[in-house]
């Protein structure tokens, strides 16, 4: 008798170590299992929302790349944008249009709402560009320099003065001393770019990053006096920004890493 009562007590505490391992075991995945959703909360923490970027015409294609990338790195974001000229853009924002960010493809633009108290913080440079020559491919028309667009009836386009890239051809026409008479001032190099690749114009001064944006549709001159004019690209949020704090993130991952790999291919210089 006594040989099967420590028997029996033998089994009831054996299985009862069974029962409280299972227990245990039970309680630590479930104490795991807590875990997970709080260091994914931690993976996805940032600003969510949209925002409106406003970014000059040489600035659309990297741009728009910038902006996908953003959206996959920052689930929960939209990005959106409004390209146009960098002076049009100032107007457009000083006239109450609800942009979040601005780009400009000069710092004077920039500066014109800096002093009108416009952009909150300061505006940091992201990139530089330089102009180049935009000839039909192949060039036909044997141009070799800034002076060769003075030819007689060869049709030549710029932009218009208070435009970033019309305010670098000044500066270079100055630097060459070379006096250009455009058949067409644009509001944007985006439209002179647009007038060589259709034929409607023989050449036209545009950013070195156009004329590889273009995909072989345009050939670019390289010119001496190009080098002495480099145009510093600013990124700043405009005042009463609507989601701050998304702007200020999106302007910086313009000034990461990440983002200048993308502008440096698309052939901008560093800032």
């Amino acid at each position: 008798m006594r040989s099967k009562t420590t028997t029996t007590i033998t089994v009831a505490a054996a299985a009862l170590v069974l029962l409280t391992g299972c227990s245990t075991g039970q309680a630590s995945g479930t104490a795991s299992g807590t875990s997970t959703p709080s260091s994914t909360s931690q993976a996805t923490a940032g600003p969510t929302g949209s925002i409106t970027v406003f970014a000059a015409a040489s600035l659309q294609q990297t741009f728009t790349t910038l902006g996908k990338d953003y959206e996959h790195a920052h689930p929960g974001t939209t990005v959106t944008f409004s390209f146009a000229g960098s002076s049009d853009l100032v107007t457009q924002i000083q006239n109450g249009a609800p942009a979040d960010v601005f780009a400009s493809a000069d710092e004077p633009n920039m500066q014109k709402l800096t002093a009108a108290d416009l952009i909150d913080g300061s505006a940091p440079a992201f990139a530089t560009n330089t102009l180049q020559i935009a000839v039909a491919p192949g060039n036909p028309k044997r141009i070799d320099d800034l002076d060769d667009l003075t030819a007689p009836g060869l049709q030549v386009v710029t932009c218009a003065a208070p435009v970033p890239c019309g305010a670098a051809t000044q500066k270079v026409e100055q630097a060459a001393d070379v006096t250009l008479r455009p058949v067409s001032e644009e509001q944007s190099v985006t439209d002179v770019l647009g007038k060589v690749e259709s034929g409607q114009a023989d050449a036209g001064l545009v950013y070195v990053t156009d004329v590889r944006g273009a995909g072989g549709k345009v050939d670019g001159v390289t010119f001496d006096a190009a080098r002495k004019v480099v145009n510093t690209y600013p990124i700043g949020v405009v005042h009463g920004a609507a989601n701050a704090d998304l702007a200020r993130s999106f302007s910086a991952y313009v000034r990461s890493e990440d983002g200048q790999k993308v502008l440096a291919d698309a052939g901008f210089g560093a800032p």
